[in-house]
C-alpha cells in the first residue's frame, strides 16, 4: 500500500500511509486507538475504498471493491469482534457464503471432512465439525474463524487484536498456528496493544500516528520498545503503573464479601476491600474471576454468602440495590455490557443517575449536559464533544465514559473487569492514573485482567483464583507474575 489517503467528509482518516507486506512474515502494525489502524485494514479488505494512493498485489496494482474482491485475491480479515455464528456448527461457519453443493444439495459430508482437513492443519484436530460455535472458548471461536479464512485460497490474514480474549497458554497456542502458517509462505499482519508479543511473534513493524505512517518496516529484532512508545504517542512514556500510596491504617472496610458460591462456577469466595484499597484478581481465562465479579454487583445471582457494603448486607441478584449501595460496574464486554454506542457520551455518562436528575418522570437534558460536561473535562475525554455517539470513540475514552459514569453516581465501590481491554499504550497510562487516584480519593476498587503484570501493578492487594476457588490472598508487593502463574498451574492441576 502506497500513498493511502482516506477522508471521511472534513475528517482525514488516513494520510498517506505506506505499508509492505512480505509472504511468510508476520508484520506487526502498531498505533495508538484513533491512529487509523482499522481504517487501513479495511480499506485492504475492501470496506472502504482509498481517495488517494495505490495498493499492489504480487506487485501489480489491483482495486479491491468489496470484502468478496479482497478473498478472490487471496485477503481474509479476523476482526477483533469475531464473525461466527454462534448457533451455526463449525462446519458451517466455515463454509458460510461459499457452501459446498452440487445440483442445489449440501454436501455435508465434504464439508465437514474438509472442514477436519482445516483443523487438523491449524493444530485443533480434536474439534467436531458439528459441535455449534456457541459451545466454543474464544481461542476454539479464533480457530473456526482461522479455518474459514483458510477454506479460500488465501496468502494473507489480517488479525486484529487477536490476543485480547486469550489468556496466556491460549496465546502460545495461537503463536503456534500463527507460526505454521508463516511457514507455509502465507503472510500475516497482526495488530496488537501488547507490546511485548511483537516480540514474541513478529519479523518487522509498522507504525501508524493520526492517520500517517511514522514508521515503516522496523525489524523487531533492532527496534526498542521505548523507540516504539515514541512512534506511537510522540512522548516517551516510562512507567505506566502510579506509585501506590498506601491504605491508612485506620480506612474503613467498604466491600465484605464472604463465602460467596455459585454452583458450577466458583466457591467459598471472600474478601474484604478497605477505602483507598485496589483488590486485584488474578488467574487465566476461565478461572471464575468474570463470574466472580458480576455476583458480587447481583448481575449473577449467588446461591449462597454474603456481600456487605458498608457494614449492611447486600439482597443477592439485584444490580438495583448493588446501585442504590455505591457500587459500580464496568464490565468486561464494554460495547455491548456497558455502553450504548448508538447514544451521545452525555446520556451515557447519566445513564445511571437518571432516577436523581429527572423531575416529574422526565429527564432534564440540560442537567444531563451540564452534569456530563464537568466529568468530560475532569477525565480529558477526547473528542471533548458531548453529542458524539460513544461508538464514535476509541476505547480508552470508552473507558472513562464508564468510570464518568460511576463517579457521577457517587459510587463508593468499583468493580472494574478488563478495564484496558483493547487500550493503547498511552491511554493505558491515563486510565491507570485515574484507577489510582479514584483509590486514594477513599474508592474501594476490585479489578480483573488477563494481563497478570497490570493486576500486580496496579493492587494493593491481589487474590489468586484457579478453577473457582482462591488459591492465596496476600500484598502485591509480594509476590511476581512467576509466583502467580506457579499457583495457578498447581491449583488447577489440584
Amino acid at each position: 500500500m502506497h500513498g493511502v489517503t482516506k477522508n471521511f467528509g472534513p475528517v482525514r482518516a488516513l494520510r498517506g500511509v505506506d505499508l509492505e507486506v512480505h509472504a511468510g512474515e508476520v508484520h506487526c502494525l502498531l498505533g495508538q486507538n484513533g491512529a487509523g489502524k482499522s481504517t487501513l485494514i479495511k480499506t485492504l479488505a475492501g470496506v472502504h475504498q482509498p481517495d488517494e494512493g495505490e495498493i499492489l498485489w504480487n506487485g501489480e496494482p489491483v482495486s479491491i471493491a468489496d470484502p468478496q474482491g479482497a478473498i478472490a485475491l487471496g485477503i481474509a480479515t479476523m476482526y477483533q469482534e469475531l464473525d461466527v455464528v454462534d448457533d451455526l456448527t463449525i462446519a458451517e461457519n466455515i463454509f458460510l457464503g461459499h457452501e459446498l453443493s452440487r445440483g442445489g444439495v449440501l454436501r455435508r459430508g465434504d464439508a465437514a471432512r474438509e472442514t477436519r482437513a482445516l483443523l487438523a492443519r491449524l493444530g485443533h484436530a480434536s474439534l467436531s465439525p458439528h459441535t455449534e460455535v456457541g459451545a466454543l472458548s474464544a481461542a476454539e471461536k479464533q480457530i473456526v474463524s482461522m479455518a474459514r479464512a483458510l477454506s479460500h485460497d488465501i496468502r494473507l490474514i489480517v488479525m486484529d487484536e487477536p490476543s485480547a480474549v486469550l489468556d496466556s497458554g491460549e496465546v502460545e497456542k495461537l503463536f503456534a498456528v500463527i507460526r505454521e502458517l508463516t511457514a507455509q509462505g502465507i503472510a500475516v499482519i497482526y495488530i496488537t496493544h501488547r507490546l511485548e508479543e511483537i516480540r514474541q511473534i513478529g519479523d518487522r513493524i509498522t507504525v501508524l500516528k493520526d492517520g500517517a505512517s511514522t514508521a515503516v518496516n522496523l525489524p523487531v529484532a533492532e527496534t526498542p520498545t521505548p523507540d516504539l512508545i515514541r512512534h506511537m504517542t510522540g512522548r516517551t512514556v516510562e512507567n505506566v503503573f502510579p506509585a501506590r500510596t498506601g491504605v491508612p491504617a485506620a480506612a474503613p472496610e467498604l466491600l465484605e464479601v464472604e463465602g460467596l458460591g455459585r454452583d458450577g462456577e466458583f466457591d467459598d469466595v471472600s474478601f474484604t476491600v478497605r477505602a483507598g484499597e485496589i483488590v486485584g484478581l488474578a488467574g487465566l481465562v476461565g478461572s471464575g474471576r468474570s463470574e466472580i465479579l458480576e455476583t458480587v454487583f447481583g448481575a449473577r445471582r449467588a446461591d449462597r454468602g454474603t456481600v456487605r457494603v458498608a457494614g449492611r448486607p447486600r439482597p443477592r441478584g439485584s444490580v438495583p440495590a448493588a446501585v442504590a449501595a455505591g457500587m459500580g460496574l464496568s464490565p468486561e464486554e464494554r460495547k455491548s455490557q456497558g455502553l450504548v454506542l448508538d447514544e451521545p457520551v452525555f446520556r451515557n455518562i447519566t445513564l445511571a443517575s437518571f432516577g436523581r436528575e429527572a423531575r416529574g418522570g422526565w429527564l432534564r437534558e440540560d442537567a444531563e449536559r451540564r452534569i456530563a460536561s464537568e466529568q468530560i473535562a475532569a477525565m480529558e475525554l477526547r473528542p471533548s464533544n458531548p453529542d458524539l455517539p460513544a461508538r464514535a470513540l476509541s476505547g480508552g475514552n470508552q473507558q472513562k465514559i464508564l468510570l464518568a459514569r460511576w463517579l457521577v453516581q457517587g459510587s463508593r465501590v468499583l468493580l472494574l473487569d478488563e478495564p484496558t481491554r483493547g487500550v493503547d499504550v498511552g491511554a493505558r497510562s491515563e486510565i491507570y492514573g485515574l484507577i489510582r487516584a479514584l483509590a486514594d480519593a477513599g474508592t474501594a476498587i476490585v479489578i480483573v485482567s488477563s494481563e497478570i503484570e497490570e493486576v500486580l501493578g496496579l493492587a494493593d492487594t491481589v487474590l489468586v483464583v484457579a478453577d473457582g476457588h482462591v488459591l492465596t490472598t496476600l500484598p502485591a508487593s509480594e509476590i511476581d507474575e512467576h509466583g502467580v502463574l506457579d499457583l495457578v498451574m498447581k491449583g488447577t492441576a489440584a
